[in-house]
């Protein structure tokens, strides 16, 4: 499900999961943390890049048909902290990690997205948190990292109304640093953006992103708690199973 290519000092990773939208399967989320925890030794790597397979979707979110599964206190608090720590090998990594966007990033692919140190998007691209059309909550790290990137009020916000943020409107909140130019194949961008980053030396970025993850470290530190106590209590209340039946109607019909 993943595909993972050393390039140089660049680790390119590839959600591979095109006809599913690259949803978040979760040994899809162990691969993740595998394939970061194995590289994070790696003193050579300079950056690293993750991207989705396809034009669609960068990360549709978690899979629902799987996560219908999960109904008891255990099993939701085995599911989030499962997801929270594929992100937090991302988080951790000891080289900047850039999310390409080539498509969608919707729910927990948001949260996905946030992870990682920095963002550039296809035009096409959207980026929306939209756990509250399914009423729950963020249950990875993503809402703190929303907190982080734009500011308690604009976060709220954009978590209660679960709304989409085009890939200009997510430029203009700072949660992404480029988009793409609409005449330029996404890949060529992509490659650009990253090759310019990684002429730096690998020493310098790993120390950059030292000091950007040690802030991360203690904000998450303080809230990771309180969010993943809000996502429990929500996604075990009915109102998330009928929002969560209402969704998967229509993908049962697709399958």
């Amino acid at each position: 499900m993943l595909v993972v290519e050393r390039r140089g000092p660049v680790l390119a990773v590839t959600l591979n999961r095109p006809e599913k939208r690259n949803a978040l399967a979760l040994a899809l989320l162990d691969e993740l943390r595998a394939t970061f925890t194995a590289h994070a030794g790696d003193d050579g790597i300079g950056c690293a890049v993750l991207t989705g397979a396809g034009d669609r979707s960068f990360a549709a979110g978690g899979d629902l048909h799987e996560l219908d599964a999960v109904r008891t206190a255990e099993a939701t608090i085995a599911m989030s902290d499962r997801g929270r720590a594929a992100l937090d090998a991302v988080r951790a990594f000891p080289a900047p990690v850039i999310a390409a966007l080539n498509g969608t990033a919707l729910g927990g692919g948001a949260e996905l997205a946030m992870a990682c140190d920095l963002r550039i998007a296809a035009p096409r691209a959207e980026l929306g948190f939209l756990q509250a059309e399914l009423a729950v909550t963020t249950a990875w790290g993503g809402g703190i990292d929303l907190l982080a990137a734009v500011g308690p009020a604009r976060a709220l916000e954009l978590l209660a109304s679960a709304r989409r943020l085009t890939a200009g409107q997510a430029l203009a909140l700072g949660l992404v640093q480029e988009v793409a130019p609409a005449n330029q194949p996404f890949a060529e961008f992509t490659a650009a953006w990253v090759d310019a980053l990684a002429r730096r030396p690998a020493r310098v970025l790993r120390a950059q992103k030292a000091l950007a993850a040690g802030f991360r470290r203690q904000l998450h530190a303080g809230l990771a708690g309180t969010e993943a106590a809000g996502f429990a209590t929500a996604w075990l209340h009915a109102d998330h199973w009928a929002a969560a039946a209402a969704a998967l109607d229509p993908a049962r019909r697709r399958s």
